[in-house]
């Protein structure tokens, strides 16, 4: 708010006149020549959050009010749909609003009795109670269990932040009456909190600028009245200029119709003349539609006779090209039939080349599979050969070794044998001598 109404002025601050700088004198502090050099923010807090313990608790108790009086002005509305809150409010808060229900309705039908009975008179918006003093204390026993019942559905719903909350959001239902209380309440809490963020200080700066800013309403007030004095001026001596302007164009609207009226009777001669060109042309081009006509009847006869020529050469070529036709259909149905009989033959072939394809695949696997067998055999062969060849060497060394053997062991028994002889010889001629 303070803003906007700087904002309006659209007057700067330093501007001001040297009687209220003189006003403040040596009091002037670093803080206020700073507010000097932004005066859109003088009339703004000096501080964002309460400092003070006394301040906060203040807003608390106001905000603590209006947190209560949302929740009574729902309460109502709260006890017509239990049933739909009943899983948000819990049983011990659903039976204390059945409670305060039963309660309101026993107050509501007492004042009633009292109302018809003339016992209860309406003055100013308020009721009061003309009766014995046992009527008059039933009703204020009433009244007091109708306040400690609100005290006991306020405290539970202190306790419980997700039930308020929810009873809150039902806000649509709340009376227009208690709305208004609210955004009052509301507006109020804004003022008061203003007040509170403010120093005596900043309101005695902010008096000051106020003043100095009605001195220049006033100023200005005093320059608009000059300017809407010039204003008038030049308004009455734009209207003598238009009454001059519009004498010239009634003016200049006689003289356009007098050239009107002119134009007209230049017109009409103007179309005498084209109607009387009109009827020359008619005739000239009446003579040539004529002439057109003839020429048109030679031409047509001139087609007739082309006509008759083109179908006598149409009918010539109609026959030759249903010969062609012919022909060409033969040849399609001769082509037809030699296909045909190159697509059966075709089809045996490729049946005859895929059954012998199967047979070819089945006898390369059946090849693969003896050549590997033969691959086998021919090498048990191989190593066979092998192993009686070198059976055989070896046969054959052993025989040789054998036959050496044997000529060995022949040659030690015969030189054996002959030793044997000659020392019997030896004996024997020793016996004789």
């Amino acid at each position: 708010m303070a803003t906007e109404v700087a904002t309006m002025l659209q007057l700067p601050y330093e501007s001001t006149d040297s009687s209220s700088k003189s006003s403040v004198g040596h009091n002037q502090t670093p803080k206020k020549s700073a507010i000097k050099t932004s005066p859109l923010k003088l009339l703004d807090p000096g501080r964002s959050k309460l400092t003070t313990v006394e301040t906060k608790r203040i807003i608390s108790v106001l905000d603590e009010a209006t947190f209560k009086i949302e929740l009574i002005s729902l309460i109502s509305h709260i006890t017509e749909f239990l049933d739909g809150l009943s899983t948000i409010l819990g049983s011990e808060l659903l039976g204390t609003l059945k409670e305060h229900e039963r309660l309101s309705n026993n107050m509501v039908a007492l004042l009633t009795q009292l109302q018809r009975e003339g016992l209860l008179k309406q003055e100013d918006g308020r009721g009061d109670l003309v009766g014995t003093e046992e009527q008059i204390r039933h009703l204020q026993l009433h009244q007091q269990a109708v306040k400690s019942s609100i005290r006991n559905i306020l405290r539970l719903f202190q306790a419980d932040p997700l039930a308020s909350q929810a009873v809150r959001d039902e806000a649509y239902a709340r009376d227009l009456l208690f709305e208004l209380f609210i955004k009052g309440l509301s507006e109020f809490r804004g003022f008061l909190f203003e007040k509170l963020l403010t120093s005596p200080l900043e309101e005695q700066e902010k008096i000051q600028f106020m003043e100095e800013i009605s001195l220049r309403d006033k100023k200005n007030t005093e320059t608009i009245a000059a300017l809407e004095a010039e204003l008038a001026t030049a308004v009455q001596s734009r209207d003598d200029e238009i009454m001059k302007k519009n004498a010239a164009i009634r003016d200049l609207k006689s003289h356009l119709l007098h050239l009107e009226k002119f134009s007209e009777s230049h017109i009409q001669r103007t179309k005498q003349e084209a109607e009387k060109l009109q009827k020359g042309e008619l005739r000239i081009s009446q003579a040539k539609c004529a002439k057109i006509q003839q020429d048109i009847q030679q031409l047509r006869a001139q087609l007739n006779v082309l006509i008759i020529d083109n179908r006598d050469s149409e009918l010539a070529l109609r026959k030759k090209k249903y010969k062609v036709e012919m022909e060409i259909e033969n040849w399609i149905q001769k082509y037809d039939a030699d296909m045909g009989e190159k697509q059966t033959e075709y089809e045996e072939v490729d049946a005859v080349y895929t059954e012998e394809k199967a047979q070819l695949a089945e006898l390369k696997k059946k090849y693969a599979v003896l050549e590997q067998e033969y691959s086998q055999i021919k090498e048990e062969r191989r190593r066979s050969q092998e192993k009686k060849e070198r059976a055989e060497r070896e046969l054959a060394i052993m025989v040789r070794a054998a036959t050496h053997i044997q000529a060995f062991w022949k040659g030690y028994l015969v030189r054996s044998l002959l030793k044997s002889k000659r020392k019997k010889k030896g004996k024997g001629k020793k016996g004789k001598k």
